[in-house]
């Protein structure tokens, strides 16, 4: 993200950023360090390939800290509205693909907050972007690979 930006997160997500961080900087950095202090103890580091494995492992871990660093630095929370007719941002949305039958239930969150497995889905999808606005009842149009395919929204909480 350029300077400036922010990105929309709920409480949740910004919760499970903070903790991701913290566990990284903690016991993930121990980890690694503990790694490094024995393979030196193997003596000659030039050919000492476990001491190279956690140098590189130790310079992973530490993009990937700079990187959830920045997520927090731009994150904005955006809460769920209380009550709400409508599908927003926050809000969790069951739906029905009119062909298949399928029933799915989701929660629209950020994008780097997206989890299909857990039920949370970016508000940049297709699906969310076509769903945003609708009452249960609404049968949206959502454009696929497969082509396009109508929701029916059953419940929104």
């Amino acid at each position: 993200m350029s300077g400036g930006e922010t990105e929309a997160i709920t409480a949740q997500g910004l919760e499970e950023l903070k903790a991701e961080i913290a566990r990284l900087e903690g016991e993930e950095r121990q980890r690694i360090a503990e790694r490094i202090l024995r393979a030196r103890e193997h003596g000659d580091l030039s050919e000492n390939a476990e001491y190279h494995a956690a140098k590189e492992d130790q310079a992973h871990l530490e993009t990937r800290i700079q990187r959830l660093l920045g997520r927090l630095r731009s994150a904005r929370v955006v809460d769920a509205p209380a009550t709400s007719d409508v599908v927003a941002f926050g809000s969790t949305v069951t739906f029905v693909d009119e062909t298949s039958g399928r029933e799915q239930t989701f929660t629209i969150v950020g994008t780097t907050e997206q989890d299909l497995k857990a039920g949370k889905l970016s508000s940049e999808s297709p699906i969310a972007r076509a769903l945003m606005g609708a009452k249960a009842g609404d049968v949206v149009g959502v454009d696929t690979p497969g082509g396009k395919r109508d929701m029916r929204v059953t419940k929104l909480a």
